[in-house]
């Protein structure tokens, strides 16, 4: 009987060694599979190549209209005791039109802060019915806006668009463990949603924007996905052998179900956080993303990545039960 111990031995090496193989996140599964070939006698089997995700919905289907505010620069001078002034000021220069999502989402956040604070303040006694009026105004449409905007400033922002880039490749089992940075980054973008109308907490640019350039690095929410979809049909394909020799008197290796189950667990705490991010949006999300999320992110649609990945494998652990386990010389 052959070495198994030394072939597991030789597949965790596989793993942990980037260079083993041409393509990284098949590499284990390549090596889980000749393993099963091995155990039952039986030829390679045979693989076939995972389909891609879904295209992330164009930029106009995912967005929210959000008209522009306009005012003259009077009157926004005649509200210069609500300190909004220079901002305005800085939101409508040149370098202010042309500002990331993620700067605009701040200015907006701020101006709502200033106006919110002003109205609620004895500010608006010594102003003239008139300028007072245009304060309310000003503040109940900036009040209604502001979670659009956060919405908006989100997903029009590259990084979020990056993450869910078809051009891609399946996250890497050796990877899995590498993405605690991102999670803190979908933490702060959705701590900075929930506190959108809390005017005692204090947005930080720089915060923000080193969070949004950890999620440019990697288009990880793809990776993941792609990574889902791989185990699967790895797994379907292992299913489909098992199924093949199911009565035999053949025997199975021990198998080291770890690699599956770190992928399954940041799976999981990955799109955990990211419909946890979605669904803090305080807005009537666009149908292009809900059929998006649905079909893709969801953890309870049974034929979302994440749904079929949790039944394929289930059925793989039933299967291997069936034999009866291999004695290592």
């Amino acid at each position: 009987m052959p070495q198994w111990g030394n072939f597991s031995l030789a597949l965790t090496l596989c793993v942990l060694l980037v260079g083993c193989g041409d393509n990284h996140a098949d590499q284990w599964w390549q090596a889980y599979h000749q393993q099963l070939a091995n155990d039952l006698s039986s030829d390679d089997i045979e693989r076939a190549a995972p389909g891609n995700i879904g295209a992330f919905p164009e930029r106009q289907a995912r967005l929210i209209d959000i008209p522009e505010t306009r005012d003259s620069l009077l009157n926004v001078y005649a509200l210069r005791e609500c300190q909004i002034t220079s901002l305005v000021a800085a939101r409508n220069n040149q370098l202010g039109r042309v500002a990331p999502p993620s700067q605009q989402w701040l200015y907006e956040r701020t101006l709502w802060q200033r106006l919110s604070t002003c109205w609620n303040s004895t500010t608006p006694d010594q102003l003239s019915d008139e300028h007072k009026a245009r304060l309310y105004q000003l503040t109940m449409t900036k009040t209604a806006q502001l979670p659009a905007v956060s919405w908006n400033a989100i997903f029009d922002s590259s990084e979020w668009e990056h993450s869910f880039s078809r051009a891609s490749q399946p996250l890497t089992i050796a990877d899995a463990a590498d993405v605690a940075r991102h999670l803190e980054a979908i933490d702060y973008l959705q701590q900075m949603t929930h506190h959108q109308f809390d005017t005692g907490w204090q947005q930080d640019s720089s915060t923000l924007e080193n969070h949004l350039k950890t999620l440019q690095e990697r288009p990880l929410t793809a990776e993941v996905l792609r990574a889902l979809l791989l185990a699967t049909q790895r797994l379907a394909e292992a299913n489909a052998l098992l199924t093949q020799h199911s009565g035999s008197s053949r025997c199975l290796s021990r198998w080291e179900p770890q690699p599956v189950e770190r992928l399954a667990n940041i799976a999981e705490r990955w799109l955990t956080a990211i419909n946890g991010l979605i669904e803090a949006q305080q807005v009537d999300k666009p149908m292009a993303i809900q059929r998006y999320q649905a079909r893709w992110l969801s953890q309870k649609n049974d034929q979302a990545p994440w749904g079929q990945f949790q039944q394929v494998r289930l059925d793989h652990e039933r299967l291997r039960a069936s034999f009866s386990a291999c004695t290592d010389n």
